[in-house]
């Protein structure tokens, strides 16, 4: 054996010393280099974290810190380092042994980018549909409390209004127009994957990526709930390169934008005076300035921390805000916590699961609006109380003045405001999400989802029985109401991707199940001692008919698949097809069958195009789908259903008595889901070196079978309505988008984004009823002054043509439009239309070295605003007090006024009719990004505080506190009522964003 390893060492010896030889030649040996560098924005300065750095054409690579440093060993000299990160320009230079600093700029081409699609994504060169992507730079930046509020004036074809500026309000976006009579015409909103009926639970500063999918051959792969398009939300997710921990802090102060003054107390006596309702005494003063009373200055603390760290198996993201609204009314405020955990795992290389767990807390007191000062309406009070009236009724300390000299409708701001100051509406919610992808082969996957979305709310109230008015009518009043809703889903989606030469294919199929389970119970109760218990214990009276509980349930079954083929992403075609079945519907009329086809074709890529060096991208799509709507009928619509009738058992007699039913509703076996059919044509190019990019796009949309509620003569059956698919509504429209960077050279950027849209809506047809009269506003004409029948857009206006102030008799002169000499209700006719001829959004960005500008305007044009307001500021026909504007009504004979007499003939007119047209500054951002040695050593990458101001400037001729209105909120048929609505704010912000 000893002889055998001296042989071995003597036959290995000369090999070993050859091979030290040649690795140690100078011409033969190859130097390993230590790259170390540091990676940072070349638009802003910061560094960067999760950058990929990587040889060239090998596996060798890493990724850069969170200080934007990187370390990549055993690199040949001579070898190329590619340096790339998602929406950048990437950079390769050659490997050196001295530190290197790579500035990377933001990409000009974003058809490289992936978007979010329905169930899956794609490269946007490969969309052959209509998706908008919602900007989230300026987002930390701005005081948004709703992440609806994100979308406004940034996409086109995208209409968002807020109603109303009640803090934590609702929001209404319409995509492409009105498309439902009845039901909702909310978008579908999905986030992570996950199908919510509303976003109130989401914090905005959680949002990674917005896409919205506009037309039907985008959105149909959501089938029935995607009528009215679908807001695809991802959130933000952990990502490898060191831990990240961002933290943003704002406050915010808000002031009311517009102020309407009242009469003082010589100019309302006066009035009154010519009224002939009021005999004042003498010696009243002004005591009160209910302006200062009412409103003050409200505010917004906003704090939002989040958390994120990965590696290549496992990546995290937690995240937690708080938020603290006080209205500009004192005693509404909304306040939400929030919390988030998103986690991914790489469990094997055929296995990843995550987890997104988000739960919040969200509660609010609003206030009496929409309504005259008589039933409690706090907006319009402010003006119709007289100034000589003080808070407190001195005879009665505890109790708010009333004494307005025989006038029993009127009562102050502050009594309107303490009839709901402890009315508290809450609700907490967990939305918890597990998904599991399997990778069979490279070119198959399997992801499976279950999600639970759960709703706890209790809204209470309570009336002091001392205070105010009502209460000590009422002897105090207090309810109890609480809901709970779960909603479960269960998603399983088989996808395969394949690529040959030039040749791309996609086949995906799935399955989704939907079921829903929702409980309530609900109590009230009167006569209470005084105010100092508040619960319904200390009522003496529970309410008979006031007291119970229900419970419903709605399921939804849906098979859904998609195929897409591209060559060479010059020519693509994609088909979708979903099959939905829900239970709202009879069984033979369950299922709804949902199909859609898109198709581009990239000119660009042709041949005949490659001369054309001005022009870098070039695209025509086209696509037609249908998609579904049975969110207007409740959740047994087909089925039979009796009212449950209580039987006084306390009455002599009936101490054993059982309750009775009766017919709730007449059956309607019938119903079949409403259908929006839509056809889009589109125009996508970028040119001038991808500095300037394009999107044109045509819609026609056509709902059919639209569900809505049809009244029927009275006495007739057992209702006086029946639901029913009813009728005909089309929309069509135009819109543009433009992206632009202006100018980019070297410390300076300026950068625009500008997006208009045109839709008009009409009301084809009806079958049974064909007139739908509604809004009733002020008691004084006590008539509805909107109307919806076929040949006409939704909402319209009806009433009588005003002419003007009769120079002779100080009344109104309403026109007689059937000559018959006399004025009748045949007479009216329509009188405005609140639909706007076109809505825009413009957006400047602009960036100086470490300074950041953001300016955003806003409007709309063409639209009518029906002031209801004016009818209790202006009327003139009771002891309320009024505005200044009556100053000028008509007193003598021969005067000429545009304001009639005190007293005149009110009636809905176009008297009260109003351009709603306006162009708000809606934003103005300004940054600083802090940089310097000390911070880097301090471990902080990012330190930029700022200032930012909303609703800044608004240019209009409407005579209200805001243009931006709607009483009626996110009613499909009314729009464009101001009836002593809340108005908007213009807010101030200063902030904060760190992350380290």
């Amino acid at each position: 054996m000893e002889l055998f390893f001296m042989q071995l060492k003597r036959g290995i010896f000369p090999v070993f010393l050859l091979f030290t030889w040649l690795i140690a030649s100078p011409s033969l040996a190859q130097t390993n280099l230590r790259i170390t560098g540091t990676v940072t924005d070349a638009s802003n300065r910061e560094p960067m974290f999760g950058v990929s750095v990587s040889q060239k054409g090998t596996s060798n690579g890493t990724t850069t810190d969170d200080n934007g440093q990187f370390v990549l060993n055993s690199v040949p000299e001579g070898a190329i380092i590619v340096i790339s990160f998602i929406g950048y320009d990437p950079v390769e230079l050659p490997a050196s042994s001295n530190p290197i600093t790579i500035q990377l700029n933001p990409s000009l081409n974003m058809l490289e980018d992936v978007v979010v699609i329905g169930y899956g994504s794609v490269r946007r060169k490969d969309v052959t549909t209509a998706i908008s992507s919602v900007s989230m730079d300026d987002l930390n930046e701005r005081p948004i409390v709703s992440a609806a509020q994100a979308i406004q004036g940034r996409a086109a074809g995208v209409s968002v209004i807020q109603p109303n500026g009640a803090p934590g309000g609702e929001t209404s976006i319409r995509i492409r127009g009105t498309t439902s009579f009845n039901g909702s015409n909310d978008p579908l909103y999905v986030v992570d994957g996950v199908p919510v009926d509303n976003i109130n639970f989401l914090s905005p500063q959680d949002i990674a990526d917005m896409q919205i999918l506009k037309d039907a051959s985008s959105a149909a792969i959501y089938g029935s709930r995607a009528a009215n398009g679908v807001v695809l939300i991802t959130t933000k997710r952990g990502a490898e390169g060191g831990a990240k921990i961002a933290f943003n802090a704002q406050a915010t102060q808000n002031r009311v934008t517009n102020e309407i003054e009242p009469l003082n107390t010589a100019q309302y006596r006066e009035l009154q005076n010519e009224i002939g309702l009021v005999s004042l005494p003498d010696g009243l003063t002004d005591q009160t300035n209910w302006f200062d009373e009412a409103y003050t200055t409200g505010h917004i603390q906003n704090y939002q921390v989040s958390i994120s760290d990965g590696t290549e198996k496992l990546k995290y993201f937690l995240s937690g805000g708080y938020l603290d609204e006080k209205g500009v009314l004192s005693s509404a405020f909304y306040k939400r916590y929030n919390f988030r955990a998103n986690i991914d795992n790489q469990v094997r290389d055929w296995l990843n699961i995550s987890a997104n767990v988000s739960y919040s807390d969200y509660n609010n007191n609003g206030i009496i609006s929409g309504t005259g000062a008589n039933r409690g309406g706090v907006v319009l009070s402010v003006i119709n109380t007289p100034t000589y009236a003080p808070i407190w009724d001195p005879e009665n300390p505890a109790q708010y003045y009333n004494n307005f000299y025989g006038i029993g409708n009127i009562t102050s701001p502050l009594e309107n405001m303490a009839r709901s100051k402890n009315n508290k509406a809450r609700e907490n919610r967990l939305l918890a999400s597990g998904h599991a992808t399997l990778t069979f082969i490279p070119e198959l996957r399997l992801k499976s989802s279950f999600t639970m979305d759960r709703r706890n709310a209790v809204s209470t109230s309570f009336l002091d029985p001392i205070s105010t008015a009502w209460g000590r009518n009422q002897y105090g009043e207090g309810s109890d109401n609480r809901n709970m809703n779960t909603v479960l889903t269960w998603d399983n989606v088989l996808t395969y991707t394949k690529s040959i030469d030039l040749h791309n294919i996609e086949a995906m199929g799935g399955t989704s199940w939907t079921q829903s389970e929702y409980t309530n119970n609900w109590i009230s109760g009167s006569h209470y001692r005084n105010d100092l218990i508040p619960t319904l214990n200390a009522a003496n009276k529970i309410a008979w008919n006031g007291t119970g509980s229900g419970g419903s349930e709605w399921g939804i079954m849906s098979y859904f698949g998609r195929a897409s083929y591209n060559f060479d992403s010059r020519y693509l075609i994609t088909a979708n097809l979903r099959v939905d079945g829900s239970s709202k519907l009879h069984p033979d009329h369950r299922w709804g069958v949902f199909p859609s086809v898109s198709a581009a074709w990239r000119l660009s890529s042709e041949p005949f195009m490659e001369d054309v060096d001005w022009l870098n991208d070039l695209k025509i799509r086209g696509g037609w789908g249908q998609t579904g709507n049975q969110s207007g009928i409740g959740d047994y619509a087909y089925l039979q259903r009796y009212n449950i009738n209580r039987i006084e058992w306390f009455v002599e007699g009936q101490e054993n008595a059982v309750p009775s039913i009766s017919q709730a509703n007449l059956r309607t076996p019938d119903l079949t889901w409403e259908t929006t059919t839509q056809t889009n044509i589109g125009i996508d190019f970028m040119a001038l070196r991808n500095r300037l990019t394009v999107n044109l796009d045509y819609y026609y949309k056509r709902t059919t079978d639209m569900l809505m509620y049809v009244s029927l003569p009275a006495g007739a059956a057992a209702a006086n309505s029946i639901v029913r698919n009813e009728g005909v509504m089309t929309n069509r429209g135009f819109e543009v988008m433009v992206s632009s960077q202006n100018f980019r050279d070297g410390d300076f950027r300026w950068d625009t984004d500008f997006n208009i849209s045109f839709n008009r809506n009409k009301l084809e047809s009806l079958e049974l009823q064909q007139i739908y009269s509604t809004a009733t506003t002020s008691e004084v004409v006590n008539e509805a002054v909107v109307r919806n029948e076929p040949g006409r857009a939704l909402s319209g206006f009806y009433g009588y043509i005003s002419d003007g102030v009769d120079p002779e008799t100080g009344e109104l002169m309403y026109r007689d439009l059937n000559d018959d000499g006399r004025l009748s209700s045949s007479d009216r006719t329509y009188i405005g239309n609140p639909n706007p001829d076109f809505t825009f959004g413009l957006t400047n960005t602009l960036s100086y070295k470490n300074f950041n500008l953001s300016i955003f305007l806003q409007g709309s044009y063409g639209n009518d605003i029906y002031n209801a307001s004016r009818m209790e500021t202006e009327g003139m026909y009771d002891g309320k007090n009024q505005s200044t504007r009556v100053l000028d009504r008509w007193r003598i004979p021969g005067q000429i006024t545009g304001v009639p007499k005190a007293g005149f003939d009110i009636r809905n007119s176009t008297y009260f009719i109003e351009d709603g047209s306006y162009l708000r500054v809606k934003n103005v951002a300004l940054s600083y990004n802090i940089t310097g040695n000390l911070l880097t050593r301090w471990g902080i990458n990012r330190l930029q505080p700022y200032v930012s101001t909303s609703n800044l400037l608004t240019w209009t001729s409407y005579s209200g506190m805001d243009p931006e209105v709607n009483q009626w909120g996110n009613n499909g048929a009314v729009q464009g009522i101001d009836w002593g609505t809340y108005p908007q704010n213009r807010s101030f912000v200063v902030g904060i964003n760190v992350e380290f």
